[in-house]
């Protein structure tokens, strides 16, 4: 089979604003960026709030092998297959962060035959987004410094300074830094460190925003530092959140693709999903609901921690309630969380799949408690045996999960027709029942996510951890989002165990405030912001010949 790029580079792209004008959109509602992307107004938004809405459905996973399990491929592949049973659909999705493109991870673009396009625009700079929130991130950093230099009338504590700055690239040696080294006249020496961009909280409130005006307000009371006297300083106190907002004037507003079947696709923002909340803007999300009859988006990782914080975060944020899920699956992980090594996993084992069917039956518990209706996707690989395929599809009819077999990733849209049909009969408007209750003590909303969605039996704080939760609590934010971040690659804490382990607890080590985005973010286990690269970096494979045509790009 072709290589991804191959095959992105073979589909024939339809002008942008054929694209556009499928979703009824007039050329004075874009902001074109060449033939192939487009940034689209807020006012098209504006101008349809008394439009109803489409049917929002979420697509999530099982708890990933270290090389997923082609979440994004089945996003992309659904919205085709469905436009082409006759619906009028449209995806959402995050944008991909230039810092695992270069590592090990690759890009986000889907795979396969169930791709966006242009994929290799939106793998590395795309329309400059997550440069600007880089770019605003960083003055923020810098008019910090420059204050304390200039006589620090905010009176701001130079070691309780919380706000780091950000690069969009994976650079282990930047965690943490000394800067202002030199001469008197280059500031105070301080430590200090980065964040891969896609973790700075103004990635986060970005795509939380519903306006230019809401971003404003979820800007300016983001809290940078702490004064001598332990009082928060916000950028509103640093007097630059105009500055900031004209950084990110085109940042907010929606990109708008197509995938490799000329479907509308809007690709927007990118909030690490791990040490924040994992899923596209709420404005993008808002517009696709105005402009078709059917918005496929993703979240995050697996059901623990992408479903719960689309479901906890977003869809109360932004007052959204999905209609159906679809819950990938695949037999390779399936036979990993039975036990099977990760070198074995190509190999037909029909036993280790039995017995790793338990983390699927953990995540669709968990779509269960919010009340969603749900179809199990099986991304299929071409190492799927017969047998573990009829191991797993007879599991399936004889408890009663709705489930089809996926391959657009092979066949495009006609591997996902069943899958669409399925997911079309599970559609409904019951309302979605959340994990927690905003109101509840800060402690247990976080009891309630590990019990009910983990299936820990117990939760317990480090010292440093529950002193912020007071801090939290005496600055008035008992009221905030649980944002956890914990590994994707386990139900528990630990990346290292797979399955559904018995009788657990997970250790919340610290809790950062996120007060523009108004959640509490729970760090369990070694959750790193800044990530490295491997020892075989992608970045060492990537080239351009002189014909300006890119190798190796994944």
């Amino acid at each position: 089979m072709l290589k991804d790029i191959e095959i992105s580079r073979q589909a024939k792209r339809e002008h942008i604003l054929e694209i556009a004008k499928k979703l009824n959109l007039k050329p004075t509602d874009l902001e074109v960026y060449g033939d192939d992307k487009a940034k689209v107004k807020l006012s098209v938004l504006d101008e349809r709030r008394e439009m109803p809405d489409g049917k929002l459905i979420l697509v999530t996973a099982i708890t990933p092998t270290p090389a997923g399990e082609g979440k994004s491929t089945t996003t992309v592949g659904l919205v085709d297959s469905l436009n082409r049973i006759g619906k009028k659909a449209v995806v959402a999705l995050r944008e991909p962060s230039l810092g695992p493109v270069m590592g090990i991870k690759g890009g986000a673009a889907g795979g396969g035959y169930a791709q966006v396009n242009p994929m290799e625009d939106l793998n590395l700079h795309f329309t400059g987004d997550i440069h600007a929130v880089s770019t605003a991130n960083n003055l923020v950093s810098a008019v910090i410094d420059n204050h304390i230099y200039q006589g620090n009338a905010l009176n701001i504590h130079p070691k309780r300074i919380v706000w780091k700055r950000a690069m969009d690239m994976n650079d282990r040696a930047l965690r943490k830094i000394l800067v202002g080294l030199g001469s008197s006249s280059d500031g105070i020496v301080r430590e200090d460190g980065f964040n891969i961009t896609v973790a700075s909280e103004i990635m986060a409130v970005l795509c939380l925003a519903t306006s230019l005006a809401d971003l404003r307000t979820k800007v300016g009371r983001i809290i940078v530092a702490y004064t001598y006297d332990n009082k928060p300083v916000t950028i509103t106190d640093l007097g630059v959140v105009g500055a900031v907002l004209v950084v990110l004037k085109d940042a907010i507003k929606p990109n708008l693709i197509q995938t490799l079947e000329n479907n509308p696709a809007f690709v927007h923002g990118g909030p690490f999903a791990n040490i924040a909340h994992g899923c596209n803007s709420i404005l993008a999300t808002k517009m696709a609901l105005k402009l078709a009859d059917y918005v496929v988006t993703e979240a995050g990782f697996g059901a623990d921690l992408g479903a719960e914080k689309f479901i906890d975060i977003k869809c109360r944020e932004a007052n959204l309630n999905p209609s159906a899920v679809v819950l990938v699956a695949t037999v390779r992980a399936l036979k990993y969380h039975g036990g099977a090594k990760m070198e074995d996993i190509a190999k037909s084992d029909v036993d280790a799949l039995k017995k790793g069917i338990r983390n699927l039956e953990r995540h669709t518990k968990t779509l269960r408690g919010f009340n969603l209706n749900y179809v199990i996707a099986v991304n299929r690989f071409h190492t799927d045996s017969n047998e573990e395929l009829d191991a797993l599809m007879s599991w399936a009819e004889a408890n009663n999960h709705p489930i089809a077999l996926s391959e657009v990733f092979a066949k495009g849209s006609e591997g996902g027709v069943d899958l669409a049909r399925k997911v079309v009969e599970q559609l409904s408007d019951k309302p979605f029942e959340p994990v927690y209750q905003i109101g509840d003590r800060i402690e247990d909303k976080i009891g309630k996510i590990v019990k009910k969605v983990y299936g820990a039996s117990s939760v317990s704080y480090s010292e440093e951890a529950k002193k912020t939760i007071n801090q939290a609590r005496k600055l008035g934010f008992s009221d905030f989002y649980i944002c956890m971040a914990k590994t994707p690659l386990s139900v528990t804490d630990n990346p290292k165990v797979a399955g559904v382990p018995e009788d657990f607890s997970i250790t919340v080590k610290e809790v950062r405030i996120s007060s523009g985005a108004r959640f509490l973010v729970c760090l369990t286990g070694d959750v790193m912001t800044m990530p490295g690269l491997p020892k075989e970096p992608a970045a060492l494979l990537l080239d351009i010949d002189d014909e300006y045509i890119i190798h190796n790009l994944s």
